[in-house]
């Protein structure tokens, strides 16, 4: 992977939230890319919220400085949340929730989840925490299960000479995810990714079988 490439940090649905992650990464001479994702057309014509997403891209490099940074800024807001911050009426079991997929919510909730832990007597150690954050990274490292629905259409499209069978051959071979770390791993197995393989050339193969077949017939 090119050193300078950017990945994606966060995402988010509110623009003036992903703005403001933008705001402090200039603040602080960290490099970014600032993406608006949100769907072109929305087919419920409702223009919700849940259609618009933003991405801050950031250096794998800089993962690490960024979180710093965001703990540090969450941690000084520690002592001064409101007493009926939802967070409180949390269980323990939801708060260690937190603590296990911390990719999941803010740094201030991962941080706040942790003092609450300690003021109800379960204190949280550094070497639990990093204990559960490798724990994480290695569970979002696992291929996605499920892909057999799309493998059978690929073949199909693939066979019936159409561009959707190419699409899918080449997002099961090549398709990649950014772990919260930064890391960029394939996101399909390697069985699954070989299927993708073959409906890429299978694809391929047969759009130049139906097109010279057109071009013949229409001779």
């Amino acid at each position: 992977m090119a050193e300078n490439q950017f990945l994606t940090y966060q995402k988010f649905t509110d623009q003036s939230e992903a703005k403001e992650l933008s705001d402090l990464m200039t603040k602080n001479n960290i490099d970014f890319q600032f993406e608006d994702t949100s769907a072109s057309f929305d087919p419920t014509f409702t223009n919700s919220e849940l259609s618009k997403e933003y991405r801050v891209k950031l250096k794998k490099q800089d993962f690490e400085k960024a979180d710093k940074i965001l703990i540090d800024i969450s941690r000084q807001k520690l002592d001064i949340v409101d007493s009926d911050y939802y967070l409180f009426d949390f269980t323990d079991q939801e708060l260690i929730e937190i603590l296990v997929k911390s990719d999941e919510w803010g740094k201030f909730d991962y941080l706040l989840a942790q003092k609450i832990l300690k003021d109800r007597g379960q204190e949280v150690s550094k070497e639990l925490l990093e204990t559960l954050r490798k724990q994480r990274i290695e569970e979002l490292a696992k291929p996605e299960d499920g892909q057999r629905t799309w493998i059978i259409a690929g073949y199909v499209f693939s066979i019936l000479g159409g561009l959707l069978g190419l699409f899918i051959g080449w997002h099961l071979l090549s398709h990649k995810k950014t772990l919260p770390n930064g890391d960029r791993v394939y996101g399909y197995s390697i069985e699954d990714r070989k299927h993708g393989n073959r409906i890429f050339i299978l694809g391929i193969v047969f759009l130049v079988i139906w097109t010279s077949l057109r071009i013949l017939t229409n001779n």
